[in-house]
């Protein structure tokens, strides 16, 4: 066995493959193992929200008119992939409803949205919605369900205020959101602005 002694300057100036060699070797004759390579950093998934963070979502967003109209748009009837427990919107629809002027405020709309969800959730890497290259809003299937749960329940607050509901009655389950034969059945009608009119007859309005 033949021992051959380097010196410092020698390392040095050595060829990275040889420095790399040395370091592998000092290494191994140490009991080290390799360093471990850093992992890629997490990316951000797609989480379905809960009531309860649909309310929380809610209740740090309802001083922003604009989010929380972005917001609701997420509780309407969309298109829905079954087999993968998704919904999607189309933003043309949503830009319309919520009388945005561009798709950018509405991805800063939901770009605060999912700030307020992962808050809730406690997950910095969780989003409520993602938007799809051909034009649609996707959020999970629960989602939906939950923001329109906020809904439902917000707006029989409206009706009701400071818990002034009789006790004899019951709030009806709100009407769902309609889809239009109009257009194509992949695409999506969201029907009447959540702020618009009944449309009730004159004769019928208190």
């Amino acid at each position: 066995m033949v021992g051959i002694t380097l010196s410092p300057e020698q390392i040095r100036t050595a060829p990275p493959e040889v420095r790399q060699w040395l370091e592998h070797e000092i290494a191994h004759s140490l009991g080290l193992g390799p360093a471990a390579e850093p992992g890629p950093p997490e990316a951000p998934h797609l989480a379905a929200c809960s009531p309860q963070e649909a309310m929380a979502i809610y209740a740090s967003i309802r001083s922003m008119l604009p989010v929380v109209g972005v917001f609701f748009e997420l509780g309407r009837e969309g298109t829905s992939i079954a087999e993968r427990g998704l919904e999607a919107f189309r933003l043309s629809d949503m830009l319309r409803n919520t009388r945005l002027p561009n798709a950018r405020q509405l991805a800063a709309c939901l770009d605060v949205i999912d700030r307020a969800f992962r808050l809730a959730r406690n997950d910095d890497h969780a989003v409520l919605s993602i938007l799809d290259p051909r034009g649609y809003c996707i959020v999970a299937e629960a989602t939906q369900q939950s923001v329109l749960a906020v809904w439902t329940q917000e707006m029989a607050a409206q009706q009701f205020p400071d818990h002034a509901m009789p006790a004899d009655e019951e709030v009806s389950p709100a009407e769902p959101f309609s889809t239009s034969g109009a257009l194509p059945p992949q695409s999506i009608h969201l029907g009447q602005s959540f702020t618009e009119p009944s449309g009730l007859p004159d004769g019928q309005r208190n």
